[in-house]
């Protein structure tokens, strides 16, 4: 998963990830426990996130 630069760091996908693979600083991070299911990306609000690596 590739996080934009447009992410706004409102933790939304780091709420809903199954797999307690994002960690919100700035901007969401996505950790070596993402597999790639794409929960975060249809809770991403500016739409940030993609599939893309």
């Amino acid at each position: 998963m590739k996080v934009g630069q447009q992410c706004v760091g409102c933790g939304q996908c780091a709420a809903y990830c199954p797999y307690e693979a994002i960690t919100v600083f700035v901007r969401a991070i996505m950790d070596e426990k993402c597999i790639g299911c794409g929960t975060c990306i249809k809770y991403c609000p500016v739409c940030a996130i993609s599939g893309d690596e």
